[in-house]
């Protein structure tokens, strides 16, 4: 197993860091995205489809439909796959804030899309999780 599985460290030593881009998601354009040469961040297999993750300016300049125009939040700790909590008290408390969030764990890091317009107040309750302040 590797990555830190102890929350108390994973919350206080995690250093979040917020992507330049805007990103977005969209599902059922896998044509579309091949026809423009657009590598997307990220592609799920789901029952109904295909989802992926593309920037905003991507989507736009090749017509594809898209929803929810998020911030990417990385969470730079190496957790572990193992974790029990991290993303729990994360959520819980950007829940508490009203701040929605679609969680993406990965094998070093976890990484959060937060609307763009509540992504500076993400921001802080990060900062305040990683203090031990409560949000």
């Amino acid at each position: 197993m590797t990555g830190e599985t102890n929350l108390d460290r994973l919350l206080k030593d995690m250093t979040p860091a917020m992507d330049d881009d805007t990103y977005v998601f969209c599902t059922d354009v896998e044509r579309e995205l091949i026809a423009a040469n657009i590598p997307p961040l990220s592609r799920f297999e789901e029952e109904e489809g295909p989802a992926f993750i593309i920037t905003k300016p991507e989507a736009e300049r090749a017509g594809i439909p898209f929803t929810y125009p998020c911030r990417k939040i990385t969470l730079h700790i190496h957790s572990s796959l193992e974790a029990v909590g991290f993303l729990a008290r994360i959520t819980d408390a950007l829940a508490k804030r009203g701040i929605s969030v679609n969680p993406f764990s990965a094998y070093y890091h976890d990484h959060l899309f937060v609307p763009t317009e509540k992504a500076a107040e993400c921001m802080d309750v990060l900062h305040a999780l990683s203090s031990g302040e409560s949000s």
